[in-house]
């Protein structure tokens, strides 16, 4: 789905960032989107078959096609467009409903508009009819329900079905020794939920899908950035393979930094994806789970050269780097395409993270550096943290996953009971290149 369009606030649904959408070559129609250059009776079709399926957003004013040299982005006149919209939802549809209208104005003062519908599938009434059929949504097409799919929407509670625009991960937990000690100075947890296709309910996840998958993440950008967090801990590492606990709907994906003392892996990066064991006739929207986990023990490495002199800080380029790692890599174009085979989903509904979990060992104080960051008197301090993403904001565009990971960075400052971290990432991206 065009997440961030779909949930940002109408302020920020600006003609800038509809243009930028259209223009993208790798942006075309799917199960969550369609564009329309203009009104026409399908397009009440095509909003009831979302409603019947996953949701989704229409954007009226824009050729389906690009062609080069020619602008996509044509517009039509908002009002009359939402009345003839309206009144083909009242006449058509059973029960009556209609979405939610957006006009996007122009901005050159010529009066046309690009109007973007949203069709929350979570409100509206399902299953919605035309002409006593259900529409639904293929992939960037309309079909119609079956018998079988439209007793299983007459079943469905008001919100089965669809997912919920917040994840619901699981917080990480530390890993102890044998006297209940933490092995490891922290663990940042992020990742997402999907819907299951009606393949994925039932087969097994097979050997080939899981090692293409450990391809796609050897190939993003996930490996460079722990990496950089190793502070040269290690010389060699393994790549993201099958590790521990694998079963026919669990698999475990473990990348690891190879040492050579007592601390075997300073950083380890942990995938897990979990299919959900259904028996008997199960959910009506099973749902699938993507953890990526990131474990460090580079104090503990530190700790272990005997050298007191030498305490180990996570610096704020290191730890920038690693959450843009991590997000780049969970909208990584292979990595969705192998994530959306497992779920046998199509890739328009992986969703991007909007979540990110930092559990640690110690007061988060104690890992950053003192230079520019001061302890608040009486503030108190934390030992982790939940950061949620701004759903408004589109992690497959540098600037945008940039400006998610400096408001996470000043997050953790402010959780920390420490002032000053603003300014450090201030300084930080005026020394450093625009993200590419």
């Amino acid at each position: 789905m065009t997440t961030s369009l779909f949930a940002a606030s109408a302020a920020d649904l600006t003609i800038e960032r509809i243009r930028a959408l259209a223009a993208r070559p790798d942006q075309v129609e799917s199960l969550t989107l369609e564009f329309k250059r203009e009104y026409s009776k399908s397009l009440v079709t095509t909003i009831a078959a979302m409603a019947n399926t996953y949701g989704g957003m229409i954007l009226v004013g824009i050729t389906d096609k690009a062609e080069p040299g020619t602008d996509r982005v044509v517009g039509v006149d908002a009002q009359d467009t939402i009345d003839r919209i309206a009144s083909g939802c009242r006449e058509k549809f059973d029960p009556p409903w209609e979405p939610a209208f957006i006009p996007v104005p122009f901005d050159d003062g010529s009066g046309l508009s690009v109007l973007a519908i949203r069709v929350d599938a979570n409100t509206a009434p399902r299953p919605l009819l035309i002409d006593l059929k259900a529409p639904i949504r293929l992939s960037g097409q309309n079909s119609t329900a079956d018998r079988g799919r439209l007793l299983r929407l007459a079943r469905e509670e008001p919100t089965e079905g669809v997912l919920p625009m917040d994840q619901g991960l699981m917080s990480p937990q530390l890993s102890v020794d044998n006297e209940g000690t933490a092995t490891e100075d922290f663990v940042l947890r992020t990742g997402i939920n999907l819907p299951m296709g009606d393949a994925a309910a039932w087969r097994p996840l097979s050997e080939r899908s899981v090692n293409a998958l450990a391809q796609g993440l050897n190939g993003s950008a996930l490996p460079g950035a722990l990496r950089n967090l190793g502070h040269g801990t290690f010389d060699q590492s393994t790549g993201f393979r099958p590790l521990g606990h694998n079963r026919a709907r669990t698999a475990r994906l473990v990348w690891q930094g190879v040492g050579r003392r007592i601390v075997a892996h300073p950083i380890e990066a942990i995938v897990t994806v979990t299919l959900p064991q259904i028996y008997g006739p199960g959910p009506a929207a099973p749902v699938a789970n993507i953890t990526f986990d990131v474990v460090s023990r580079i104090c503990r490495y530190a700790e272990s050269m005997g050298n007191m002199s030498w305490q180990h800080r996570y610096r704020l380029p290191t730890l920038a780097d690693l959450c843009d790692g991590l997000l780049k890599t969970l909208v990584d174009a292979r990595v969705v395409e192998e994530i959306a085979r497992i779920a046998d989903i199509d890739t328009a509904l992986v969703a991007q993270p909007r979540e990110l979990h930092l559990i640690a060992d110690r007061p988060v104080i104690e890992l950053l550096p003192s230079d520019g960051l001061e302890q608040i008197p009486g503030a108190g301090t934390s030992m982790g943290g939940t950061f949620r993403a701004n759903p408004a904001l589109d992690l497959r565009i540098a600037t945008e996953r940039q400006e998610q990971i400096d408001d996470w960075l000043c997050q953790l400052g402010l959780d920390a009971g420490l002032s000053g971290m603003e300014a450090l990432v201030e300084r930080y991206r005026a020394t450093t290149k625009p993200p590419a």
